[in-house]
């Protein structure tokens, strides 16, 4: 069975959009590690996605999202709690950063965005009044996501970089 491209609202469009982003950069680093790339391009690699993208997009949702969402809404739990394992995690890559790290984060990551794709925005898209979308796209508006940062080395593409 094939999977159906899910139809976003227009609003939460730009939280997708990042989260097509996300997919990517674990692609990035399982392409890499397949192609035996140094555990320390990976981990700048990381590290700087990790400033430059995840972290913005993490406060966009956390600061943006949470309040449409009921304390004890289970949904809202697992946001939080994804994010602060994933925070945890590439973190702890400026110790030390090997495989298993980050194919671990790799994966928390793929499952993290397929929820919120999935389950999360669904129910928010269900549950809100039009205005209090179009509220939540003004407030992402004003706190954007800087796309225009690459990183210049393409690792993932390389032989044993």
């Amino acid at each position: 069975m094939e999977a159906k491209p899910i139809k976003r609202s227009p609003e939460l469009a730009p939280l997708s959009r990042e989260h097509h982003d996300g997919l990517l950069f674990a692609w990035k680093i399982r392409q890499g590690i397949k192609n035996g790339s140094s555990l320390e391009a990976m981990r700048n690699y990381t590290l700087w996605y990790w400033k430059h993208h995840i972290k913005p997009h993490f406060f966009q949702e956390e600061k943006i999202l949470l309040d449409y969402m009921a304390e004890d809404n289970p949904l809202r739990h697992r946001l939080v709690d994804d994010h602060e394992q994933i925070r945890e995690l590439v973190l702890g890559l400026d110790d030390e950063a090997d495989k298993r790290s980050l194919t671990i984060l790799c994966d928390l990551l793929d499952n993290h965005i397929r929820f919120e794709e999935r389950e999360l925005f669904v129910h928010l898209e269900q549950q809100l009044k039009p205005e209090q979308l179009q509220d939540i796209y003004k407030k992402l508006e004003d706190h954007p996501v800087n796309h225009e940062l690459e990183w210049k080395h393409a690792f993932w593409e390389d032989k044993k970089s």
